[in-house]
């Protein structure tokens, strides 16, 4: 699922919102007691510590679509951390597409959802955090994200399933967001 960018949050009860974190686009698949971690491109995302832990998740497998982010003691997303590996990465998991041999892709975003949220709190893994939502109020949310110098919101259709339509998934950023400033240079030198 891509993201397309949209200039402006709205109000909608057919999607729900969350909060955009700041990091790597990662898919975890698990499987047999080990994790894979897959950017979006898919390229192999080397963060061992992170791939260790998630592979000892209770699951035979799963596939997991989430953001690899790091986090400082007011659990704000740090860019720069997570780029540099200065600090140890959590996966903020907002998508639950395979479990112990059930595909879930075609179901709806917000059962998706709802079974996610069941799986993370029996793994009581503290390296692996769910991807909370409200329904409807993006306009809202969108301004307390900005407030907080935050770094944007992501709008999913509710009854979406899990495809590679680019118009399930929208982004609005926050375009005061300080992390952003001088952000494409510093990719730029990086390559």
């Amino acid at each position: 699922m891509e993201l397309r960018l949209v200039r402006d949050a709205f109000d909608d009860s057919n999607y729900v919102f969350e909060l955009k974190h700041d990091g790597f686009r990662g898919v975890a698949y698990i499987e047999g007691g080990k994790c894979q971690l897959v950017s979006r491109r898919h390229r192999g995302l080397k963060f061992p510590s992170l791939a260790t832990a998630l592979a000892k998740l209770p699951a035979e497998s799963a596939i997991l679509d989430g953001e690899i982010v790091c986090l400082n003691e007011h659990g704000v997303s740090q860019f720069n951390q997570v780029l540099d590996r200065k600090a140890e990465p959590a996966f903020y998991v907002f998508d639950l597409l395979w479990l112990d041999g059930a595909d879930f892709r075609e179901l709806p975003l917000i059962e998706r959802k709802k079974r996610l949220a069941q799986f993370v709190e029996t793994a009581g893994c503290p390296r692996l955090l769910y991807a909370q939502h409200i329904a409807a109020n993006g306009k809202q949310l969108f301004r307390e994200i900005c407030s907080r110098d935050l770094e944007g919101i992501v709008a999913k259709r509710s009854r979406s399933s899990y495809c590679a339509s680019r118009s399930a998934w929208l982004k609005i950023k926050n375009r005061s967001y300080s992390q952003a400033e001088g952000r494409h240079e510093l990719l730029t030198k990086r390559k």
